[in-house]
């Protein structure tokens, strides 16, 4: 896998800016354990077949399809094992600073072919934001998953965190309107950027912190973890000081009011 485009950054502490996420989700239907046996006159439910795989002429023709369409030279090309390579590009949309190795040289392309992890030279790290809304061009494989994807682009500018931080997503403009989906680590987005065609105004992929509702507090290092414990604390006794200086300034106004009216009831 290789990877295009520069890149530009500065230096921050823990951002905790946080952004709106639009899913399409499944309804899932279940079944009562009450109901295991079928009515009498009950129509049998009719399974949903899967679709089939395409087949190489299949495919040979949605290549030939999407090269008619491209306007430069980002082809895609299929190979003689039926499978096919061709490019992706990626949008960067990370909210929050990303972990990389401290006073590291930037990878150089003998780095990437000799596959050496320059990370692991050191045991510093610093906060590092990667530039919003980058895009980064990949040359990938049909059989390259989105898990892949997300791996090969930390690698590729040294990110320590865990992958599981982070979700691949897909962008599809509707109404006016720019929807995200969220993919599987599983799925390929070669595949999806070749029935959508070459138009990224149809269809986009973009890399985004994986908000899943849940804190995965295993995919967090221990100094990240006493990072937050160091925020957290600072936040309460915050929060302390401000209800503190509420009620001393109630306090104040009723010895005030007490001053005026000499002490006296009424």
């Amino acid at each position: 896998m290789t990877v295009g485009s520069s890149m530009s950054s500065g230096y921050s502490s823990l951002d905790e800016d946080l952004e709106d996420y639009f899913f399409t989700a499944k309804t899932t239907f279940f079944r009562s354990s009450q109901s295991k046996l079928p009515a009498k006159n009950a129509t049998k439910p009719v399974e949903e077949e899967k679709p089939k795989a395409p087949t190489v002429q299949e495919i040979k023709q949605k290549i030939d399809n999407y090269n008619s369409k491209v306007t430069n030279c980002l082809l895609m090309k299929l190979n003689e094992d039926g499978t096919y390579t061709g490019f992706i590009k990626v949008h960067l949309k990370l909210r929050r600073p990303v972990t990389v190795p401290a006073g590291i040289r930037p990878q150089s392309i003998y780095d990437a072919l000799k596959e050496v992890n320059l990370a692991d030279m050191t045991d510093k790290r610093t906060s590092f934001y990667l530039p919003l809304d980058a895009i980064k061009q990949l040359h990938i494989s049909s059989t390259t998953t989105v898990s892949e994807v997300i791996q090969g682009l930390l690698k590729k500018f040294m990110v320590v965190d865990n992958p599981q931080k982070f979700a691949l997503f897909k962008a599809m403009q509707k109404d006016e309107q720019v929807l995200f989906q969220k993919l599987s680590i599983t799925e390929c987005p070669l595949y999806l950027r070749l029935l959508a065609g070459p138009d990224t105004d149809v269809l986009s992929f973009v890399l985004k912190e994986n908000e899943t509702g849940e804190v995965e507090w295993d995919a967090f290092s221990i100094p990240e973890l006493q990072n937050f414990l160091v925020i957290l604390e600072r936040e309460e006794k915050d929060k302390i000081q401000q209800v503190q200086k509420k009620y001393d300034r109630f306090k104040q106004r009723l010895q005030d009011a007490l001053k005026e009216g000499g002490g006296k009831p009424g």
